[in-house]
């Protein structure tokens, strides 16, 4: 018996958003040299984030690996680090998918990072995600309709 998608994306969908979110990485001032001190060939790392996101999206188990354990072993990941993350990827989200879809996505993503920050070590006792309050709400392009 198959499940129905926990959100009713396309895989294209899935691959353009992959691609699109990772070029505005490549390109970041402050997520760029983390992930290039870990992704030499973006191609893999890419189709495994496809996959992730398939499994997450569409129930489609076919994802092997474990998030958590790899932001922990990379050392320079940073739980101030994900909301630069989300904000890119709900600005692709929101460039590539209808609202509804992208909305929906989004909050699985939030979700997703919520959680992978609070297994990251925290720096001068700072509670876990400090910047899920106002502030970052209020740069949301998926609540205010901005796309960057």
């Amino acid at each position: 018996m198959n499940m129905p998608p926990r959100i009713p994306v396309t895989e294209e969908q899935i691959d353009r958003v992959v691609s699109q979110f990772y070029a505005r990485v490549r390109a970041h001032p402050a997520l760029g040299p983390i992930f290039a001190a870990h992704v030499k060939d973006w191609s893999p790392h890419e189709e495994k984030i496809g996959q992730f996101w398939r499994n997450a999206l569409l129930l489609q188990r076919c994802y092997d690996g474990n998030p958590m354990q790899v932001h922990m072993a990379a050392g320079n990941v940073k739980p101030a680090h994900f909301p630069i993350w989300l904000s890119l990827f709900d600005t692709v989200l929101m460039q590539e998918l209808p609202p509804p879809l992208a909305k929906s996505w989004s909050a699985l993503a939030h979700r997703i990072g919520r959680g992978l920050s609070y297994g990251l070590p925290h720096e001068n006792d700072q509670p876990p995600m400090p910047f899920l309050g106002g502030n970052w709400a209020k740069k949301d392009p998926l609540q205010t309709g901005e796309t960057e």
